[in-house]
């Protein structure tokens, strides 16, 4: 039961910066998560780590090593991207606008308020004060908003709301005694979003600033006078150039002909303090009725990306300002713009459609077009072989996602309404939803279209959905009129309209052994079987004392579960129909505590009920989940509770915190509900219109648009060695941790890695293999397998104990996935079927998850291989056919 959170699908972007390391991973805050796309792989993962509340700010160090990740609330944590693990904690006093490691990975720059601070990075080293304050710059009259560093990591270019850009000096220099002010920049007249240093690429020097203002205006300075260089401060010892003063200050003498006030850094590290910065030229954008939201300079190839408010998007050649592409995404704004490190993809986010975009500018086509739900994930579905995880939404829009790779291949839009139930039809390849606009339609993934629609002769709003495993029978529960409508698969003709509840009928499932039995609940308070092949009616009824939320058959059918309004878990017998025990969860699924709760956590009644259930893959355990942070897990056989999981760390969530701030109540409400956003200024309007987005319908509860964590729909895989929980900021997806866990029970004094090795080395492969999968360690097991010889596998897989199968089949399993010897491994599988196919038979139930894994892999692997002959067919053809035509 050693599940472990693995990844987050169908979240959407929400906002924040976007970065990209080692040239090919993409890395994008998903609330309080941070997820990490492999370009070149198309796999998705997310970290295990969350912030306490919504990421703003990510930044990378140059060598792709550390993470650094910025909440609401001004918390910033220091993650080792490789490892997966938080490193060091520190919070900053006031919000951070823009965060940036400096070029050598020594330094952090941080714009907090009106102050840019720098601090020396931390290391894999463990210290009592990792973050180390260097120097703080408070020059800037208003919020900084943008941050630059020069090539060499000396030079702190600052763009800042009080229509100025400022370069600061990390040394100290003083020129004829006086120190030395940051050269301003002056002349905008609207918020500098990005500001970038140029390099003269014959010289290796920096020549030009850029700096881009919110009105679609860019200017770009340089620099004029002599280039009389005088030594970097690390040599100021040097006759005539300047001595070192008490306080660490290089005090420069005056020269002739020096007209400014600021130094510049060249690429040996010297000062060009003689130099005066110019504007060269002022350019327009000519979007006049949008503003600059993004922007990004890639030095190596003289490049500007600008994002505005529209969708619209633009590159430039600069210094010349030579429009390469400009080009409309979306009529949102775009919130992120960012260059790869070779400067051929852009990437592009837009909050507001939760939408992340790779571009390749040369050849004009999408890298990766990738968007979550935007709305709640009502309800999740496994396909048969545990490959696929389909999803349906509030947002009438369908996903269906690749589990091992965690991406979205296919969205089906045809609905027009929330999404509220789905089911994988038995042969894999169709896929059934249900809406709440009256229809249910099924989806056909050889040509990825919907191929048939089930209607009533009246509209209705469909919440449950359910099909027979031969896949000739589907029904759907309604909520307005409390009917089970039963329609023919194949033909679509509606065959029954099951009338007897008075209820919303939100859980409806078939018998696994039976096929005619369908049991159905609703929140009248009934849970009822129906014969829907030989007679109308419900054929038996089982009452209780309060709503029936849900309902779900044991894998073996010898069992039904369904979760009450009052907190409880009732397993009944269906063959008997008697009541076979009962499991109170109010204490267990109670916790979080709203801002608009009256009462506490403790005291409240609301949200202590379970909505959704699942059995696991052999039925031993059972998961629910509600309106709470918890996922349960219960042992069916001793009603006990197992693990509870918190699905969820995120303040900026409510319902979250047990206990509410005493300080933060007055007498108008909750401080967090008090709306003091200035709505004159371009962010505040945006973070009204972002918190009232999807939460202020009719029926939605009064908080100003925070959204209420919860769970909606659980599911887990055939193979059992995963399962999904559709919440609030998405589909949770938890697996077994592949980790090594020792089992002691079946150990002794010889059985230890070193008696292992000592098997092999005297070449007895059965007992080196038995003994591997006594100790249950992973490389040992494979070790072994790959020591027998090809011609002895018959031999040694005959004298495997039946107690190992199910560990051998996964490590099997697992290989295939991974492993190049294919006819090697697959060679294994049929000698351990044909040695122990009747002791599989026997104890199918209990190997049930180990064998569909298998399937999975093989299915896979069958996959891959048929799509490369096809590829390798067609090659051939073609260069066949030249060569007939070549030679005649």
């Amino acid at each position: 039961m050693n599940f472990r959170f693995q990844n987050l699908l169908g979240a959407p972007y929400r906002g924040g910066n976007a970065v990209i390391v080692n040239n090919t991973e993409l890395i994008s805050p998903v609330g309080n998560r941070v997820s990490v796309t492999n370009l070149r792989d198309s796999e998705t993962i997310t970290l295990p780590i969350q912030s306490s509340s919504n990421i703003t700010r990510l930044a990378a160090s140059p060598d792709g090593v550390f993470l650094l990740t910025v909440d609401e609330k001004h918390r910033c944590l220091f993650i080792n991207l490789r490892r997966r693990v938080v490193l060091h904690r520190i919070s900053f006093k006031s919000a951070v606008a823009a965060v940036k490691f400096s070029p050598d990975g020594g330094y952090i720059a941080v714009a907090t308020g009106k102050l840019v601070q720098i601090w020396r990075s931390p290391g894999f080293k463990k210290e009592f004060f990792p973050f180390e304050l260097v120097k703080t710059f408070a020059d800037c009259d208003d919020k900084v908003t943008a941050l630059e560093w020069s090539p060499d990591s000396v030079y702190v270019l600052a763009g800042s709301k009080d229509l100025t850009a400022r370069i600061f000096c990390m040394k100290k220099f003083k020129l004829g005694g006086v120190k030395i002010k940051p050269f301003m920049f002056l002349g905008h007249r609207d918020t500098v979003v990005g500001v970038f240093f140029g390099v003269d690429k014959n010289a290796g020097k920096v020549s030009r600033v850029y700096t881009v203002a919110r009105d679609g205006y860019m200017f770009v300075w340089g620099l004029s006078g002599d280039d009389e260089e005088v030594p970097s401060p690390e040599t100021p010892e040097r006759d005539g150039e300047g001595n070192v003063e008490g306080d660490g200050s290089v005090v420069v003498k005056k020269r002739k002909g020096f007209e400014g006030n600021d130094g510049e850094l060249n690429k040996e590290g010297g000062y060009l303090i003689n130099r005066k910065w110019e504007l060269l030229k002022k350019e327009s954008f000519g979007q006049a009725s949008m503003k600059v939201t993004a922007c990004d300079y890639h030095r190596g190839l003289d490049m500007l990306v600008v994002g505005f408010s529209k969708g619209v998007f633009a590159l430039y050649q600069m210094p010349d300002f030579v429009c390469i592409h400009r080009l409309s995404i979306s009529r949102e704004k775009i919130t992120t713009a960012v260059f790869n490190e070779l400067g051929n993809w852009l990437t592009f986010g837009c909050a507001k459609l939760g939408q992340l975009l790779v571009w390749e500018w040369r050849s004009e086509s999408y890298i990766l077009k990738q968007q979550g739900h935007y709305f709640d994930v009502n309800c999740v579905a496994y396909s048969p072989d545990s490959q696929l995880l389909a999803t349906g939404a509030d947002d009438n829009k369908v996903k269906v996602w690749n589990v091992s790779s965690g991406f979205c291949f296919v969205t089906f839009s045809e609905h027009e309404n929330a999404i509220t139930a789905l089911h994988f039809l038995a042969n894999k390849n169709t896929l059934l939803s249900a809406s709440l606009d009256g229809t249910v339609r099924a989806w056909d993934f050889f040509r990825y279209r919907n191929f048939k629609t089930y209607t009533t002769a009246e509209p209705r709003q469909f919440v449950s959905l359910t099909a027979t495993q031969s896949g000739e029978v589907i029904c759907a529960g309604t909520l307005d009129t409390f009917e089970i409508f039963v329609w023919d698969m194949r033909t679509g003709n509606l065959k029954d309209i099951l009338s007897g509840h008075e209820g919303p009928v939100h859980g409806l499932a078939f018998s696994p052994t039976d096929a005619n039995v369908l049991a159905s609940s609703s929140w009248d308070r009934t849970v009822r079987l129906w014969d829907v092949f030989e007679s109308k009616g419900g054929v038996e009824t089982f009452p209780h004392t309060h709503d029936v939320l849900t309902v779900v058959y044991r894998p073996d059918g010898k069992q039904l579960a369904c979760s009450t309004l009052e907190g409880h878990i009732h397993f009944w017998d269906p063959i008997d129909g008697v009541l076979m025990y009962t499991i109170e969860g109010r204490r267990d699924i109670s916790g979080g505590r709203l801002m608009t709760d009256r009462r506490t956590a403790a005291n409240s009644s609301s949200g202590k009920f379970f909505t959704t259930l699942c059995y696991s893959a052999d039925g031993s355990y059972i998961l629910a989940g509600g309106s709470s942070k918890y996922i349960c897990m219960y042992d069916v056989a001793d009603q006990v509770l197992l693990r509870k999981f918190q699905i969820t760390h995120n303040l900026s969530l409510d319902g979250v915190l047990d206990f509410l701030n005493s300080k933060n109540m007055t007498d108008a409400g909750p401080l967090d509900l008090i709306d003091n956003d200035d709505s004159d200024i371009e962010e505040g309007i945006d973070k009204q219109t972002r918190g009232k987005l999807g939460y202020d319908l009719p029926g939605s509860m009064p908080n100003r648009g925070r959204p209420v964590v919860r769970t909606k729909c659980l599911k887990i895989a055939p193979t059992g060695r995963s399962f999904s929980a559709a919440t609030t900021e998405g589909v949770l997806v938890y697996s077994i941790d592949d980790s090594f866990i020792f089992d002691p029970t079946d150990l002794d004094m010889d059985v230890t890695p070193e008696g292992v090795d000592a098997a092999l080395n005297e070449e007895q492969v059965t007992k080196a293999l038995i003994l591997s999968l006594r100790l249950n360690e992973d490389s040992l097991i494979k070790k072994c397998i790959f020591a027998v010889n090809s011609i002895d596998i018959p031999m040694v897989a005959s004298s495997i104990p039946n107690r190992y199968l199910e560990r051998l089949i996964e490590v099997f399993a697992h290989l295939l996935e991974k492993c190049p010897h294919l006819e090697f491994i697959l060679k294994w599988c049929q000698e351990i079927c044909k040695a122990h196919g009747n002791s599989i038979q026997q104890n199918s139930q209990k190997l049930k998850p180990a064998l569909i894994s298998l399937q999975k892999a093989i299915t896979r692997t069958h996959q891959d291989l048929a799509n490369t002959c096809d590829s390798n067919e067609c090659t051939l053809r073609y260069l066949c056919s030249k060569t007939s035509i070549e030679n005649p």
